[in-house]
């Protein structure tokens, strides 16, 4: 599955229509979360249940049968979709919160399937054809979506951000390319102080994105709260903060996405650590520093690029990656403002260099007395990024 994504110019009038149909979609999801509340045990509620109910709503309220019938059915897929993934994590026995689905309030996109909307023969302009009144759309940017047939185009989407309207085609082909092996294996430990060390002794700074931006977001935020409640100046204000935000989160994706396509162009195997980011995230001494290196955001390319080309991207548990010796195994403790290794062998490296050659002797055969097992992952970019793991003994 590929996603192709354009900017969308278009009129003031089809902006109101555009989220005409994003509010709709959010009534939607929220009236069928509502129904399988109110439904008895009794009652199996299930995805043809909820397709159904949609149908009733659709007779119901004149401006949710304005919207198309199969944008209709994609609406109550979405609220399925929250609650399937309660009931897995409830039935996985997953620690914590199950993720009990919620209301929406917020919702930015509404989606089409293969009708609704009707693509332009020079294929830079989309019609949508439902009674909200969007019409024709103009398409910018620099994907070519001619090398695909029509056919082929699975889902469409309007999707809101904070710089405008976007376009995304969801595209059934096989996005997956054969390289040939380089026999080159690579062990990566992700930091703060280097974005990541690898086991052949490189490091990579941490770009700071959100450090370097942060001055001039916090001196845009301080000026929405120098304007009312619902004035026109105050929702300027949050939308040039909410660009600026934008941004950085734009800088990250690409950045991680450069440093991920490389690694896996030129090396066959890459291991990594398992890493649960959202209890490190806890420390709120590093919570802002470890949301702004994305190192969860970095993985997922990591597997989704290790699918693409056929390479192996393993995930290893990281206890003692940092304090065993790479050379000889033996334990070493030491505290984290300790930034070098060094052991009675006389080995001597840096910390973040020693835990990467640990991690890849644990993913390519485990190192004497590290107890080793590693997790083979690999992700497929499609309507969202879903992790698909299976475990290697």
């Amino acid at each position: 599955m590929l996603v192709l994504e354009y900017k969308v110019v278009a009129k003031k009038k089809q902006h109101r229509a555009i989220e005409e149909a994003i509010r709709t979609t959010q009534f939607i999801r929220n009236k069928c979360i509502r129904y399988w509340m109110d439904s008895k045990k009794e009652d199996k509620v299930n995805k043809f249940a909820l397709n159904k109910y949609s149908t009733v709503l659709r007779n119901e309220f004149k401006f949710v049968k304005d919207l198309n019938s199969m944008a209709v059915q994609s609406a109550a897929e979405r609220a399925w979709s929250a609650i399937s993934r309660f009931f897995d994590n409830c039935k996985s026995g997953k620690s914590g919160k199950k993720g009990f689905p919620r209301f929406q309030k917020n919702n930015r996109s509404v989606e089409y399937k293969t009708s609704g909307w009707k693509l332009h023969k020079s294929k830079r302009r989309i019609t949508i054809t439902d009674k909200k009144g969007i019409g024709e759309l103009k398409l910018m940017g620099k994907w070519d979506i001619h090398t695909y047939p029509v056919k082929s185009i699975k889902r469409v989407r309007l999707v809101r951000r904070a710089d405008g309207y976007y376009c995304q085609f969801s595209i059934d082909v096989d996005n997956s390319k054969q390289l040939e092996p380089t026999g080159n294996q690579v062990g990566l430990d992700v930091g703060l102080e280097f974005f990541y060390s690898d086991s052949n002794g490189n490091t990579v700074s941490n770009p700071r994105f959100l450090r370097k931006a942060e001055v001039n977001i916090k001196r845009v935020q301080r000026r929405i709260y120098k304007h009312k409640k619902g004035s026109n100046r105050r929702r300027k204000s949050r939308e040039v903060y909410a660009r600026k935000h934008l941004r950085v989160n734009r800088q990250r994706t690409e950045f991680a996405k450069r440093l991920a396509l490389t690694l896996l162009q030129s090396n066959d195997v890459v291991a990594y650590e398992d890493l649960k980011v959202k209890n490190m995230v806890r420390n709120h001494c590093f919570a802002k520093s470890i949301n702004d290196v994305a190192w969860s955001e970095f993985r997922q390319w990591i597997e989704y690029f290790a699918r693409k080309y056929n390479r192996q991207a393993i995930a290893v548990r990281p206890h003692n990656t940092s304090q065993l010796c790479s050379s000889c195994g033996v334990k070493v403790k030491k505290e984290l403002k300790v930034r070098t290794h060094r052991c009675e062998c006389g080995c001597v490296l840096q910390r973040d260099v020693n835990a990467a050659i640990n991690i890849l002797a644990r993913a390519t055969g485990g190192h004497p007395g590290s107890n080793a097992q590693g997790v083979e992952t690999s992700t497929l970019l499609g309507v969202t990024l879903v992790e698909q793991v299976s475990t290697l003994n």
